[in-house]
This record gives structure tokens, sequence and C-alpha cells, in this order.
């Protein structure tokens, strides 16, 4: 983050449900509602055409906002995504334990039942063997995760997958219609999102915006996390590279 700011105007914010943000409950958590609340956001801010650095969940928030670009009535331009490691094409993903869980009709109950210990055991699961987190990290996202009653919407969240599902081809399609830059930079390691994502974007997106695939080896499911330079040094030659791009802007 240091290093972002460093050189450019970075907004992070924790979406709806997460993090610091307010996890409100009832509420109609959705991935469509998520992109809403980013344009939003992005226009109260004045920005008009941002560069998207996504992860995960933001992943296919990036593949809304990217779907809307061509729609008559969309409200916000991107200027780039850059994407880490996520679900981006539903049937390729392949959904921990956990995940199962807490999607199915048991999820209310689970998500109340999980503790510190359980989280731990199974979240080191998606990071690679020499990347692990330790302790105090550990400690800090379970924090994020319980801040606030977290662990009241996690069933609630966690259904955005039946959404990945539904609108597959809508967000298949986002990336083969893109004129924007795109790149996937992933870690292979990752058990749910890994290779199978980003061999099928490099097949998919267009090679005229250079959807160029990194793989960082021995790396998981948390690339910024597990691997902070070499996520940055890639983000800094996309970024290098995006000067000569008609479509791209600063």
């Amino acid at each position: 983050m240091e290093d972002l700011t460093a050189r450019f105007d970075v907004i992070a914010p924790d979406m709806i449900g997460y993090g610091f943000s307010a996890k409100p409950k009832p509420y109609g958590y959705s991935l469509f509602d998520q992109a809403d609340l980013v344009e939003g956001l992005l226009s109260d801010l004045g920005v008009a055409r941002p560069h998207i650095l996504a992860h995960d969940f933001g992943d296919s928030v990036a593949q809304e906002l990217l779907a809307r670009l061509h729609e008559p009535s969309h409200a916000l331009d991107l200027a780039s995504v850059f994407m880490l490691n996520g679900g981006i094409f539903y049937d390729r993903i392949t959904p921990v334990f956990t995940q199962r869980l807490l999607r199915s009709p048991f999820g209310r109950i689970s998500q109340h039942l999980m503790t510190r210990r359980s989280f731990g055991w199974a979240f080191t699961k998606i990071f690679g063997p020499d990347t692990q987190p330790d302790k105090s990290a550990l400690d800090d996202f379970w924090h994020l995760i319980t801040y606030n009653g977290g662990k009241r919407v996690m069933h609630d969240i966690i259904q955005y997958l039946g959404e990945r599902q539904k609108f597959q081809d809508r967000w298949t399609m986002a990336f083969a219609k893109s004129t924007i830059p795109l790149r996937f930079v992933y870690g292979p390691l990752d058990p749910v999102s890994g290779t199978a994502m980003a061999e099928r974007f490099a097949r998919i997106a267009p090679a005229t915006i250079a959807p160029h695939v990194i793989r960082l080896d021995g790396i998981g499911h948390y690339p910024q996390i597990e691997a902070p330079k070499a996520v940055l040094a890639a983000f800094d030659a996309f970024q290098a590279g995006l000067s000569s791009h008609p479509m791209a802007s600063q």
C-alpha cells in the first residue's frame, strides 16, 4: 500500500459486509449492489476513469463494471483492470468445505459455530506451503471477518456464488468484448481459483488488448499477501505499458 500511495491516488474501500464497512442484516447482499456502491463512491469522489486492482470477490465486481461498459446507460468508464486470484469463471471454481457449508441451508448455523481455531485451520489451506500466514496475520484476518457482527452475515454474503453461476455468461462476455487493458496475476497453488481461471482467461480475453497472464510459482490464493513485491512489479509493468494503449489514461 505504501508503494502504491507513493505514486497513485488510491481508494481502498471495504465493501459492505466486509472489514470495517457496515455489516447490516437483513440486507440484500449482491454483486450488483456492490458494483452500484463502487460506482457511487467513485462518482462522489469525482473519479471518472479509474484503474481497478481487484482480488477474489472484487474480481466479480470488476467483471460487472466491465459488463456495464457495453450498456448505453453506463455511468462509469474504466481505464484498466488488473486482477488477482478469484473465481472469475464459476464452472472452474473448486469451493473448499467451509464455502460449501456456509452456502448450504446449514450455513446460518455454521457461521455462528466458526471459531478462531477452525477458521485458521481452513484459511491456511489456500496459501502456498512456504507463504503461510503467521499467528498475527491470522488474528488480523479473523478480526476483520468478525468485526461488527461479521459472523452473522457470512451465509448471506456467500450467496454471491449463486450470482457467479447465474451470470457467468454475462461476466465472461465482459472479458471477451473488453476494449480496455486487462491483466490476470495468479498463484497456481490456490485450490479454489488458480490455474483453471488463468487458462480460460487467456483464451477468452482479446489478444488485441494484451490480456497478459502472469503466474507466481509457489503462491496460493492471496498473491498480494504472499508475494507483495512480485505483485507490485507486475502492476508496475502493466501500468508502464498503458501509455501506448489508446483506451487507457492516467
